[in-house]
C-alpha cells in the first residue's frame, strides 16, 4: 500500500513537470515604482505651467537697439550745412541740420567780489579808474555789483593783472570760463543711411571741403538747429 502511494506522488510530480514544459510562463518586466514616480514628476500639462513660462516658450521678445544716425559736418556756418541738407533731400534722403555745442578753450576772468552795497562798489570802481585800471561794474549774475577787471585767453596774462592789483592793495579773484564751440552737422535718419554710399560721400567731399562723416546716437548728441 505504501508503494502505491509513493508511485502516485511520483506520477503527479512527473505530470507537473511535463505540463510546465508544454505551457511556459510569459514573464513581463515591471519597472520599479520609484522610476514611475519620477516620470510622473517630469510630465506637466500646458495648462498647469506658469503663464510667463508659456509665453516664453511661444515667443521671445526682440532686444531693443539704440538708433544710430550718420552725421555729416562739421560746418561753422549754418548756411553751408543747409546746402548739404537740401542736396540730400533732393535725393529723398531724410536729413536735418543740427547745432552741436562742445566745450572748447578756457578764458580767465579776473574780478573783485561785490561789496556790501552797490554804492560801495561804485566808489571802488571810480577809485580803480582814477588809477588808470581798466574796470567795469558787473550788472547781473551771481557777481552782480562786483567789478570786472578783464577776461583773458591766457592764464599768465590773468596772473599778471592779479599781481599788479595786489601790489595796489586789492584782492582780486580768478574764475575760469569754458568757451563753447558751436558747430553745425547734418543728421541723416537711420532709415536713410543705406542711401548714403561711398560714391555720394566722395561727391559731397569734393563740393564741401573738409567734410567728415561720423556714426553717433541719434538722440543726446545734437540739438535741432
Amino acid at each position: 500500500m505504501r508503494w502505491i502511494f509513493m508511485l502516485l506522488i511520483v506520477l503527479n510530480a512527473f505530470y507537473y513537470v511535463w505540463h510546465q514544459q508544454q505551457a511556459p510562463m510569459h514573464v513581463r518586466e515591471i519597472a520599479p515604482l520609484s522610476l514611475y514616480q519620477e516620470s510622473r514628476r517630469d510630465i506637466q500639462l500646458l495648462s498647469e505651467s506658469e503663464p510667463q513660462q508659456r509665453r516664453a516658450s511661444v515667443m521671445k521678445e526682440p532686444q531693443s537697439e539704440e538708433a544710430v544716425c550718420l552725421f555729416l559736418g562739421s560746418f561753422e556756418e549754418i548756411a553751408e550745412a543747409e546746402q548739404v541738407e537740401q542736396r540730400l533731400l533732393s535725393l529723398d534722403i531724410s536729413s536735418q541740420t543740427q547745432v552741436v555745442e562742445a566745450a572748447g578753450a578756457v578764458d580767465y576772468w579776473v574780478y573783485l567780489p561785490p561789496l556790501a552795497s552797490r554804492q560801495a562798489s561804485l566808489r571802488q570802481l571810480r577809485e580803480l579808474q582814477a588809477r588808470k585800471i581798466d574796470s567795469y561794474i558787473i550788472s547781473q549774475g551771481d557777481l552782480a555789483n562786483g567789478i570786472s577787471l578783464g577776461i583773458f585767453p591766457r592764464r599768465d596774462s590773468a596772473d599778471s593783472v592779479i599781481s599788479r592789483l595786489r601790489r595796489a592793495g586789492y584782492e582780486p579773484l580768478l574764475r575760469e570760463l569754458a568757451r563753447a564751440n558751436r558747430s553745425h552737422w547734418v543728421r541723416i535718419a537711420p532709415q536713410s543711411r543705406r542711401l548714403v554710399d561711398d560714391s555720394l560721400l566722395e561727391r559731397l567731399s569734393l563740393d564741401f571741403k573738409g567734410l567728415q562723416h561720423q556714426l553717433m546716437p541719434c538722440e543726446g548728441v545734437a540739438s535741432p538747429g
